[in-house]
């Protein structure tokens, strides 16, 4: 696949009111599948980071999709530039409109072929009286991080994630009130 659009799939989202999504892999993500610290002797079938668009997303982009296919060099670039004016002028939100942020983080693991451990973590915010759900969810986690470096519970610098189950519950306990919906589903148990 040339694209990311090319892999489009729908995605069966587990959240209050059920909801299917479009989704897409957004870059090679076997290079991370040691920063989530899996047993080195499994055998990974699929690892894929994706991008969740509502659905109808990638017909209402497909004239844009394939104008993009055909832009190359300086000229190309150009109309990538005057395309995301545009879309920035004729897509951004209303004054007031609320920002919303969805994330589901899926593990399913198989032995012969029988499915013996699927959870999945499953989040959706939107901006309120707090600010955008963006702004939220971007800078607070920054600001645990870094209260976390004060306070030695993790080393300064760049890090994928915290290992430390301890410090995972106080930050998902701090995050949890920053989503209006954040739970842990277990597929098996449903």
């Amino acid at each position: 696949m040339n694209r990311p659009w090319d892999a489009i799939t729908a995605y069966d989202a587990p959240l209050p009111t059920p909801e299917s999504f479009e989704v897409y892999p957004n870059r090679d993500s076997y290079p991370f599948l040691q920063d989530y610290r899996f047993d080195p002797d499994w055998q990974v079938r699929d690892f894929v980071r994706g991008t969740i668009r509502l659905n109808g997303w990638a017909e209402a982009w497909a004239p844009v999709f394939r104008e993009i296919e055909t832009l190359e060099g300086p000229a190309g670039d150009a109309r990538l530039a005057e395309m995301a004016a545009q879309f920035w002028a004729e897509n951004s939100y209303d004054e007031g409109e609320p920002d919303r942020v969805v994330l589901f983080v899926s593990l399913k693991a198989e032995r012969d072929g029988k499915v013996v451990w699927h959870e999945e973590w499953a989040m959706d915010a939107w901006g309120d009286a707090r600010g955008t759900a963006m702004a939220r969810l971007v800078s607070i986690p920054v600001s645990l991080a870094v209260e976390s470096v004060l306070a030695h519970e993790i080393p300064a610098g760049v890090h994928a994630a915290p290992h430390d189950p301890k410090l995972i519950g106080k930050w998902m306990g701090q995050i949890r009130t920053l989503a209006q919906y954040l739970e842990r589903v277990d597929h098996l148990a449903r």
